[in-house]
């Protein structure tokens, strides 16, 4: 038995700062890019699912001070941030370069903290953890979506790239979340085939 290829791929990823204020920027590039995507009925979910995964990602691997000073951001303080579609399905991830898996913590009533992979478990088909060869590790939540995007609606006019532009800091953590990022969207697209 063949397996058919997906009839709709869509990938789009950044990397920002692994800073507390990267949490309400994952939160804004998910809102642009389903907007984009003509996706606006799953923007909430993803959101939540991408602050919670976002948070723990700089808790692992950033500079956790409220107020950090640019000096201070160095090259492995990066994390990278994904969303895909393959047909109905809404892939959320996050990489950072921590080898350590996030795992769900038992919380009582009145705990301040602690609960956010749980919502990722509500909010999401099923997510995991996915270490590619590249190093670090990336954790991914699946969304189900009611419907594939329209590409005729979605993309009247593609965006083009600024060469240069938002440089991050020089470094080997630049050249791995790109290519962990990729791996996690080849082995996506093996588990369809």
């Amino acid at each position: 038995m063949t397996a058919r290829p997906p009839s709709l791929l869509l990938v789009s990823n950044l990397r920002l700062a692994a800073v507390l204020t990267a949490v309400s920027c994952a939160r804004m590039y998910v809102r642009r890019t389903l907007d984009y995507w003509k996706l606006p009925d799953h923007i909430d979910a993803a959101e939540l699912v991408m602050s919670e995964l976002v948070t723990n990602a700089v808790k692992a691997t950033g500079l956790t001070d409220p107020d950090p000073k640019w000096e201070d951001i160095k090259a492995h303080h990066i994390i990278g941030v994904q969303l895909r579609v393959i047909d109905t399905r809404l892939y959320v991830e996050v990489w950072d370069n921590s080898a350590v898996a996030p795992t769900k913590q038992d919380v009582t009533d009145d705990a301040e903290s602690g609960r956010g992979l749980l919502l990722v478990e509500l909010s999401s088909r099923r997510w995991g953890t996915f270490r590619p060869p590249a190093g670090g590790k990336i954790v991914w939540a699946e969304l189900e979506l009611s419907k594939s995007p329209d590409l005729e609606t979605a993309f009247p006019i593609l965006p083009r790239r600024v060469s240069g532009a938002g440089r991050l800091p020089k470094g080997a953590s630049v050249e791995l979340v790109e290519a962990a990022l990729l791996e996690r969207v080849l082995v996506g697209l093996r588990e369809r085939l």
